[in-house]
């Protein structure tokens, strides 16, 4: 199955989004197999299509820590017809990052999330009008509460884009609490990137926010400039990609204790 899955997984967009700013559609590869089974495996609970191990483009086992999260991805792949596609497989894509990328590199990606804490997006407010003001403070004011009751992490706020520089004790804080199991940072590392705000990922994590909170909080600006000026349509396409790769994250947040 080598150059199936790496033909799945590895050679082609697997964004939408990306597909068609590429001006093609991802080539997609028929349904091969019959039966999807959960089988134990060194890496936990691996996926097996009739009865043939799920490798990553890696080249190594697709297997899940925990039983539920590999009952999900199981269900991925059942959930396949007549094609496999990518993009409607959200948490083999996850799980594939965790396992081919992030546990390998760990370090490097809490760095990253670090570098997001210091210039995070909640702690930039608008100067005016008074109602965005008031927006923002809403969705974001409680999970600067939150950093700064739970974790100890007293974030500075600023308005407009001048940098403001967080002190150094708080980014230790907050970075004390994020996850060091690779497939929690895998999804915090997503949830990040994804909200353009390592707080916001890091209450989701806690189980201070929830999924449609977290969401709402990422796009608050966004929101405003529609109810402004009008839906954008292709914006909202966007968003709604993002939003996949976001529930797959919460999923194994849930999923991964």
């Amino acid at each position: 199955m080598r150059d199936v899955f790496e033909d799945i997984f590895a050679a082609a967009p697997v964004d939408p989004m990306e597909s068609a700013r590429r001006g093609m559609r991802p080539a997609l590869k028929r349904r091969f197999y019959r039966s999807v089974e959960i089988v134990p495996d060194a890496g936990g609970h691996a996926i097996a299509l009739d009865g043939r191990p799920v490798k990553t483009p890696a080249r190594r086992a697709l297997a899940a820590p925990t039983p539920a999260l590999g009952a999900a991805l199981a269900a991925e792949w059942q959930a396949q017809t007549e094609v496999i596609d990518p993009a409607r497989m959200p948490l083999t894509r996850l799980a594939n990052t965790v396992i081919d990328g992030v546990a390998a590199a760990s370090p490097a990606i809490v760095e990253e999330i670090e570098k997001y804490l210091g210039s995070d997006l909640l702690c930039y407010r608008a100067e005016a009008p008074d109602a965005l003001v008031a927006r923002q403070a809403r969705h974001w004011d409680p999970i600067l509460a939150f950093a700064r009751e739970q974790l100890g992490a007293q974030f500075v706020i600023t308005q407009g884009v001048r940098f403001v520089d967080q002190p150094a004790p708080t980014i230790a804080a907050a970075r004390r609490v994020i996850p060091a199991d690779p497939w929690r940072l895998g999804a915090v590392h997503v949830a990040t990137t994804l909200t353009g705000s390592a707080l916001i990922a890091l209450a989701l994590a806690r189980g201070t926010l929830t999924l449609d909170a977290a969401w709402a909080a990422a796009h608050v600006d966004e929101d405003w400039n529609m109810d402004q000026w009008g839906r954008d349509e292709l914006a909202l396409e966007r968003r709604a990609a993002r939003l996949v790769e976001m529930q797959a994250a919460v999923s194994v947040l849930d999923l991964v204790p």
